[in-house]
């Protein structure tokens, strides 16, 4: 009988013949089911009806037994790399998927990241000048001292993505939603925004002199410490948007006061909050609708 058993999970498992977890669920399950008919016997059952009751015993496993092959088959496709210390210059790594992968002191200029999906990795210390991440899937990455000059983020997911202590010079952004990003200590004064929303996003001791944020919406945005003399944001919408000036030294705290009379706020719209904490730094609000 132990070989009916074994004969009936075979032709279960069959059709993922090779996949390792599901080879692992097979054995396991075998030894329980032939527990199961020791079982049965020694309450009394003949052959054929503990036979049965075994295999009843362990209802519908096709679709378990499916739903742990796919995901066997998709944690395998997942490329778990480190390509740290490595010289890769414009290399294609276009819809690669890459998980809590490892840039860090690498060679990276002019590499195609177009559409991968590079969650939880990190780029340390690398440069990435001119690269492609158009349409690449960046949540949770953490972009430290890295050079980013002139890279392409068009439509990229950015969420939870911390760009710190890096340079994005001449680097793009269009059409992206930057959903509680953190911007720290970074130079942005050249960076190009388009058409971008910002939620939960932080600025913190970030160079925007002279940036145009014109059309772009900003909900729940802290500008902490930033320096945003000359910045445009002319047509853009804020919501619960904070200016933030460090108060320490009262020298730092009257540029703060300046460089925020030089915003030109011209046709945006804000919420009551955001309004209040601008008029109360005397910014010029001459020409913006309070909704």
């Amino acid at each position: 009988m132990n070989e009916k058993i074994n004969q009936y999970l075979n032709g279960v498992f069959a059709p993922y013949d090779g996949v390792k977890s599901v080879a692992e669920l097979k054995a396991d399950l075998l030894a329980d089911l032939q527990e199961r008919f020791r079982e049965l016997k020694a309450e009394g059952k003949d052959d054929e009806t503990a036979l049965e009751m075994t295999i009843d015993s362990i209802g519908d496993i096709e679709q378990t037994v499916q739903e742990v092959a796919n995901l066997s088959r998709s944690l395998e496709r997942q490329v778990l790399t480190n390509f740290s210390a490595s010289n890769l210059p414009e290399s294609d790594f276009a819809g690669v998927t890459v998980h809590k992968g490892k840039y860090e002191a690498s060679a990276l200029r002019g590499s195609n990241f177009a559409g991968a999906d590079l969650t939880g990795s990190s780029f340390k210390a690398s440069d990435v000048a001119e690269a492609n991440f158009d349409g690449a899937n960046l949540t949770d990455c953490t972009m430290y001292v890295s050079d980013f000059t002139g890279a392409s983020f068009d439509k990229t997911i950015l969420v939870r993505t911390e760009f710190n202590t890096s340079d994005l010079t001449r680097a793009k952004f269009s059409d992206v939603k930057f959903i509680d990003v953190k911007l720290t200590t970074t130079d942005l004064k050249d960076t190009i925004f388009e058409n971008c929303v910002f939620s939960g996003v932080d600025f913190k001791t970030i160079d925007l002199r002279g940036v145009c944020f014109d059309g772009q919406t900003f909900i729940g945005v802290k500008f902490d410490m930033a320096s945003l003399n000359e910045a445009s944001f002319k047509g853009a919408t804020f919501k619960n948007v904070s200016f933030l000036a460090a108060i320490t030294w009262h020298t730092w705290s009257k540029k703060h006061y300046r460089a925020i009379k030089t915003i030109n706020f011209e046709g945006a719209t804000m919420d009551k909050l955001t309004y209040a904490t601008l008029k109360g730094l005397e910014a010029d609000l001459s020409k913006v609708t309070v909704i």
